[in-house]
């Protein structure tokens, strides 16, 4: 085991997470040098940090820190986001490195796990500012950097303005145009989807857990869906989930939750398109709030998230915002709502009580009466998906259609559901008419997949 990092305890829970799901599995039974794959798996390879310098728009010299924890690359070159918001530190940095680590296993494709960030607030900054401290930002990060070594894409804070701005800056520097970055401009080497990939990859690996659940006999269609946050990914899984016929009944932001009045309705289209407005603009959708159409439709609840605030029956809730959004207490209500289906669009967007909730409310209830509930890794693994389609066009020199990306993503996320099931019901002790866990098989079968990779390396033997 890791020697304890109690400075580090965003890293410490997504370790302990991994670790004891393997614990209660029948895999170090059957493969007991897997104990010694998981200490090495558990230390970043390279971690950089470094300071960036930029000037803001009064002339005043600014100072922020920057890192990239470049986790493991046993399978490809490092791959994840680079977050820019004023609450990173390296333990935040670190528990998504680990975790992208074995999402980005769980796609079938070549890449390792990474990633990156800074405490740059872009909120209330121009677009100047925002250049600045890119260039500044990049001018270091370049020289660690590069298509077959570390490919870093957006995460919160950073959307396709900043790709750019980055972008730019490392072709001067480096004399070379490559697929360095994921989430680029589509004029440009980015992928059709990219955008969408995380909240529609959401939706189809829901989606398979509903028709296993059911035995093909349900779909979306007729559910009622709370989602939490309101950037990208639950923009677009509240999209997708409105196109196969299920209602949406909460959106949220970090200052508070939108939550649909009375147990009739949905968000529509237009309301989720003006959100995404405002969220472009940076602003809270509190400023929806008082708007006639909404108000009148929608109460907002400020500084609260959507679990225990929604009128009526719940039937798939999808956590979007960040992590440890759902609590133990939060999990028990999301129960007696009646939720059935529970996957994470944020990474680690439960903290392990909920998780022990659900998975404890799972095995004591047979397949349709439980709640069944799908990690980070596996249910939101669609955005490095489309990320890592985006890098096999840039090698390529093509561009695929929106149909051919859309249809591979949808392949992706079926695999990603069918072989956390295969793994479960391997190594997990099954109960006769208990779903399997999806968060036990997920953990397994990323971890196994990187451990092999690394034992061929001789990293560990």
């Amino acid at each position: 085991m890791i020697q304890n990092l109690p400075f580090e305890p965003e890293f410490e829970q997504a370790y302990k997470e991994l670790a004891s799901t393997l614990e209660n599995s029948t895999l170090f039974e059957k493969k007991p040098e897997y104990r010694k794959a998981l200490q090495v798996v558990s230390v970043p390879e390279r971690i950089i940090q470094f300071r960036v310098v930029w000037e803001d728009d009064q002339g005043q010299v600014q100072i922020n820190r920057g890192y990239r924890v470049q986790f493991n690359s046993a399978l490809g070159p490092y791959k994840g986001g680079l977050r820019f918001h004023p609450t990173v530190n390296l333990s935040i940095l670190k528990f998504l490195g680990f975790e992208q680590i074995f999402k980005n296993a769980l796609t079938g494709l070549n890449m390792g796990g990474g990633k990156g960030g800074s405490d740059f607030d872009p909120k209330g900054k121009s677009d100047s500012e925002i250049r600045r401290f890119c260039v500044s930002f990049m001018t270091e990060l370049c020289k660690h950097i590069g298509a077959d070594t570390d490919v870093p894409a957006g995460d919160i804070g950073v959307t396709g303005r900043e790709v750019g701005f980055m972008f730019g800056q490392y072709k001067k520097i480096r004399n070379q145009w490559e697929g360095v970055l994921t989430g680029k401009g589509g004029s440009w080497g980015g992928s059709l989807i990219r955008p969408e990939a995380t909240g529609y990859g959401l939706v189809y690996y829901v989606d398979h857990m509903i028709k296993y659940a059911s035995g093909g006999k349900e779909s979306f269609a007729g559910k009622r869906v709370a989602v939490s946050g309101s950037g990208n990914v639950a923009q677009y899984a509240a999209l997708k989930v409105i196109e196969l016929g299920g209602s949406v009944v909460s959106l949220s932001d970090s200052q508070g939750a939108l939550i649909l009045n009375g147990e009739e309705g949905s968000f529509t289209v237009e309301e989720i398109n003006a959100i995404a407005a405002i969220k472009v603009e940076r602003k809270q959708i509190s400023e929806l709030a008082t708007v006639a159409t909404f108000s009148s439709k929608f109460k907002y609840i400020p500084g609260a998230r959507p679990w225990t605030n929604i009128t009526g029956r719940i039937d798939v809730a999808l956590p979007s915002a960040t992590q440890n959004e759902v609590s133990g207490d939060e999990a028990k209500a999301l129960i007696a709502a009646g939720c059935k289906f529970i996957a994470e669009g944020s990474n680690m967007g439960s903290t392990q009580d909920a998780i022990d909730v659900f998975e404890a409310h799972r095995t004591a209830n047979p397949g349709a009466a439980a709640i069944w509930y799908a990690p980070g890794k596996a249910a939101n693994a669609g955005g490095v998906a489309v990320s890592g389609l985006e890098m096999a066009q840039n090698s390529a020199r093509v561009n695929w259609s929106r149909e051919e990306v859309d249809s591979r993503l949808q392949k992706i996320m079926e695999d990603c559901f069918n072989n956390g099931l295969a793994t479960a019901k391997e190594y997990v002790t099954p109960t006769e008419g208990v779903l399997p866990s999806l968060v036990a098989g997920s953990n397994i079968a990323g971890f196994t997949k990187v451990a092999e990779a690394m034992k061929e390396h001789g990293d560990w033997w």
